[in-house]
């Protein structure tokens, strides 16, 4: 009988948006259009971040060049579109720890321009922020970053010397599928 395959094809498609509800991959562009308040700049970059199976984390990367500014710190913050944020995962930082452009200890220095990279583990979340209730310490604090990247409420920037409440920024998009790119189509040219 031919329609059991069919109707096991048909379940198959229906089940298909659900499995691809738990993206594994978003990369991001990041643009100075992005920023609060927007910034002129040719500067862009990309963040790319992989989350990993187990949920308990994900590797990122970060890549950007024309900075009109010195770089000095790079993260992800915890906020909706067109809203600033706490910091919950630093990228990278510039200085000698302990200096507050460094970050915590163990954060990858930020290039001029280039690519940096790193994974982001439960002890790599903070400061976030008491009152947006995401703060370091919490067992479940990657759970939760992970959940805001899906979720559209988060977002990475690099910020420079001339721009330091950011220069370039790009926001994750809510949950579209696996391996989506989520600029929302803002470009830069």
């Amino acid at each position: 009988m031919k329609t059991l395959p069919i109707a096991s094809a048909l379940a198959l498609a229906l089940a298909a948006p659900a499995a691809f509800a738990d993206r594994d991959r978003v990369q991001v562009r990041l643009t100075g259009f992005q920023e609060v308040p927007a910034v002129s700049t040719v500067a862009s970059g990309t963040l790319e971040v992989d989350i990993h199976r187990d949920g308990q984390g994900f590797d990122w990367v970060l890549s950007y060049s024309g900075l009109q500014g010195s770089v000095q710190q790079a993260h992800i913050h915890f906020a909706q579109k067109s809203v600033n944020g706490a910091i919950v995962v630093w990228l990278c930082g510039t200085g000698v720890p302990p200096a507050p452009l460094a970050g915590p200890a163990g954060t990858a220095t930020c290039p001029a321009s280039g690519t940096v990279s790193g994974t982001a583990l439960n002890a790599n979340v903070g400061p976030g922020s008491a009152t947006q209730q995401l703060t370091a310490g919490e067992a479940t604090a990657i759970e939760e970053v992970i959940a805001a990247i899906r979720a559209g409420v988060a977002y990475g920037n690099v910020h420079t010397t001339i721009s330091p409440g950011g220069e370039i920024r790009g926001q994750f998009g809510r949950n579209r599928g696996r391996g989506h790119d989520d600029d929302h189509g803002h470009h830069q040219h």
